[in-house]
């Protein structure tokens, strides 16, 4: 347990979440059960929301205790469960840099680990203190409930050619805002918050999820890949329903019966680039910088970054509403930069 007679720092707080993933253990038999679960969380990643959580908590308490350490780890191997399974639906090859498990091991083996991670979450969850363990349960049987409708949305999606932008909001909304926004409230709920005050957090988180994934939607296109940690623009390569492509196929049909801009600049043309060819590197390319282009003559690269500011500037009007000293008002607000900030 870290103690401190004045209030935890972010450094402090990184220094825990270091402490917690290296020394969180599994079962150590049948390996080909548990190894995948420690090479889940051996390969890492921003921790984005154990660490929202363990900061919502700091915002109240001066020390952290295991009633909050493994509820928070939780959120980690929960969220660590799921990319196991989007990659088995994705047949995806690398995940953070390294093989995926599915391909590291095999699909059924990635199912079955998968599976046991989701249980794992559950038994660290479990350690939340008594007085509120009903409350938090709910709340995180809810949240995983919405995170795989979330992910049916999305495989849905990739059945039509294109959807409308209230869909593509309520997707991200529960694949991703929702466990961000869990991890929020989940930390004043076992600090002993208000109703009120867990309820802006939530709202805090909720909306820095959605602003989370716009910009991950918008890096996949315009990002630098040696920054974003992946190559740009699979999405268009794939036809994803990204907030790009859902904002583009809107926009452009607009100002096509408008007469702004010829047909080929705009719906019309974003549909015929979403036919071409992807048999080789060169029409991946190729593809890529046709929409790209659209995109631009569009202005839907700074449309995304409209979006991402409107929704951090939400989660920050809710963040004021809790009454945080300003020293803590700024730690959220410094979080909150880091999670989007990637696309200034």
């Amino acid at each position: 347990m870290l103690k401190t007679n004045v209030m935890i720092t972010e450094t402090q707080i990184e220094e825990v979440l270091r402490n917690l993933f290296d020394n969180l253990e599994f079962e150590k038999e049948p390996e080909g059960l548990y190894d995948p679960l420690r090479y889940m969380i051996g390969i890492g990643g921003k921790r984005v929301r154990p660490r929202l959580c363990l900061l919502a908590y700091s915002l109240f308490k001066d020390s952290f205790p295991d009633e909050i350490l493994k509820p928070a780890a939780a959120l980690e191997v929960f969220h660590s469960f799921t990319l196991i399974h989007d990659d088995i639906m994705d047949n995806a090859d690398v995940r953070r840099g390294v093989p995926t498990v599915c391909r590291k091991w095999d699909s059924n083996t990635a199912i079955l680990s998968g599976d046991v991670m989701s249980i794992e979450s559950y038994r660290l969850i479990a350690n939340a203190p008594a007085r509120v363990l009903p409350e938090v349960l709910s709340l995180f049987s809810e949240t995983a409930a919405q995170v795989c409708q979330g992910q049916q949305y999305d495989m849905d999606f990739e059945k039509v050619r294109e959807v409308s932008m209230a869909e593509y909001m309520k997707m991200i909304g529960l694949k991703t805002a929702v466990l961000i926004a869990c991890s929020a409230k989940m930390g004043a709920m076992i600090a002993g918050e208000t109703e009120r005050t867990c309820n802006y957090l939530y709202k805090f988180g909720y909306n820095l999820g959605l602003a989370f994934q716009i910009a991950d939607d918008y890096l996949d296109t315009f990002g630098d890949s040696s920054v974003f940690g992946k190559s740009i623009g699979g999405d268009i390569v794939n036809n994803k329903k990204s907030w790009l492509m859902t904002r583009a196929l809107e926009k452009g049909g607009e100002m096509e019966k408008s007469g702004v801009i010829d047909p080929s600049n705009g719906k019309k043309g974003l549909l015929d680039a979403m036919d071409m060819n992807i048999g080789d590197a060169e029409e991946r390319n190729a593809k890529i910088e046709r929409v790209k282009g659209i995109y631009e003559t569009l202005g839907i690269d700074e449309d995304a970054k409209y979006e991402i500011i409107k929704l951090h500037a939400q989660a920050m009007d809710y963040a004021g509403m809790i009454g945080l000293s300003k020293v803590r008002y700024e730690m959220l607000h410094r979080y909150a930069d880091k999670l989007v900030g990637r696309t200034k």
